[in-house]
């Protein structure tokens, strides 16, 4: 088991952090006898995932829903399974964006490179 700060340490975010997911519902972590939250490894690798999603801008609100689809039971599979795609999919259209973005970056370098080139020669 593990303090709020341990998790939080572990995970590389802040106590705050994991105090509001516990409010929005997004985990609910164990308290002992002395009221301290309590989390496991379970809650660790839980963690782990909704970090991922915030990383690549899935809203707190989509996390909440998954998480309450989840709650729901296995009957939901089908609506977390597409909550996810589209998710996936909005991954791959960012990546394809960066990677045009990238391309059009390199060609202008590479002529600005050129034309200082020929200015310092």
């Amino acid at each position: 088991m593990y303090t709020i700060s341990e998790t939080a340490e572990k995970l590389g975010m802040s106590a705050h952090t994991l105090r509001y997911y516990e409010k929005e519902g997004i985990i609910a972590p164990q308290r002992n006898e002395a009221g301290i939250r309590e989390f496991d490894e379970q809650h660790i690798l839980w963690l782990q995932f909704v970090k991922k999603m915030r990383e690549t801008q899935m809203p707190v609100t989509q996390i909440k829903a998954y998480t309450e689809l989840f709650q729901e039971g296995e009957h939901t599979a089908g609506d977390r399974l597409k909550l996810l795609e589209e998710h996936q999919q909005y991954i791959k259209d960012q990546i394809e964006t960066l990677q045009a973005t990238d391309e059009m970056l390199t060609k202008k370098i590479t002529a600005y490179k050129k034309a200082m080139k020929g200015i310092l020669n």
